[in-house]
């Protein structure tokens, strides 16, 4: 067992008590562009930033090239001029991707009679169609949207893709449940068996069906590449989720189906509300002596 630093745990605390305040307002054009100096680059430090968007959030009118920032599309190092060519060279190569797709496909299509059913079917099976509409929906080109999807999995460390990190967000969630909710953890081992691992949807599409609207989509993943205040933060989410269901579980002793329909109707939550309540599971978590799995997947 072992303790996170101090150093953490004041991180930890002061994550938990500025959501619980009422928030900022976002970052808006103006404050946005005031980060930067006369050559573009920025002014501001990469966490000082990070720590204000878990803060704040962002406004529309900034989203779309924070974004690049959070993702990786562009260095936090860049100026205006590199970032100008970043563009150029990203938009390129993703034609050039494309123009290669279209001359395999038909290869492909010889050579497996079902490439074309089993191709949708993966795409549709693991949800990235709904996930990539949510890109779409905040930026102009396709290339904007291959790309910023593509850096979102890498930075995300592939949390929300069946058999890389969605198996493992499991695991660490019954791990997190066991350690830090013992009674529920009985209750999920017997008459509720199976429940955690059927809430694998929640990690493949990245909680979106949980929320009311695109923006709280939009500002719980932008948290979740802020890498604030923790790694694997998704798995502090899903353990608040549950925790809102938890007393009518326990109370009306409700096997796995049961518990599954009920974290279902899980909609219409407010991101806000849900990260402050993950921001104080990590403000718990680093007041325990925590088992090395749990230290080695969140920091």
């Amino acid at each position: 067992m072992t303790t996170l630093s101090p150093e953490n745990s004041l991180s930890a605390r002061q994550s938990a008590s500025f959501i619980l305040v009422k928030r900022k307002p976002p970052i808006d054009k103006t404050e946005w562009d005031g980060f930067f100096d006369e050559n573009g680059h920025l002014a501001k430090s990469r966490d000082f930033i990070c720590v204000n968007i878990l803060e704040r959030g962002l406004h529309p009118t900034v989203r779309t090239e924070a974004w690049k920032f959070l993702t990786g599309y562009y260095s936090w190092q860049s100026s205006q001029d590199e970032r100008l060519t970043v563009d150029s060279t990203r938009r390129k190569n993703y034609e050039a991707l494309c123009q290669m797709y279209q001359k395999i496909q038909p290869l492909l299509e010889n050579l497996h009679r079902n490439f074309i059913e089993t191709r949708n079917s993966i795409k549709y099976q693991q949800g990235f169609h709904e996930m990539v509409m949510i890109f779409q929906l905040m930026v102009e080109h396709d290339h904007e949207t291959f790309w910023l999807f593509q850096f979102f999995l890498q930075k995300t460390e592939h949390s929300c893709v069946i058999n890389i990190g969605v198996g493992k967000n499991l695991d660490m969630l019954n791990t997190l449940i066991n350690f830090l909710d013992p009674v529920f953890a009985e209750h999920l081992k017997g008459k509720g068996a199976g429940a955690v691992p059927s809430l694998f949807p929640w990690f493949c599409l990245c909680f979106q069906r949980a929320f009311k609207t695109f923006d709280d989509v939009w500002r719980l993943w932008e948290v979740l590449l802020t890498g604030k205040p923790c790694r694997n933060f998704q798995v502090l989410v899903a353990y608040s989720m549950l925790q809102m269901v938890r007393q009518q579980v326990l109370q009306e002793s409700m096997t796995g189906d049961d518990i599954l329909l009920a974290c279902n109707n899980l909609i219409d939550l407010d991101a806000d509300e849900l990260i402050s309540a993950a921001c104080i599971v990590y403000a718990e978590l680093i007041q325990k002596d925590v088992p090395q799995s749990l230290k080695d997947f969140f920091l």
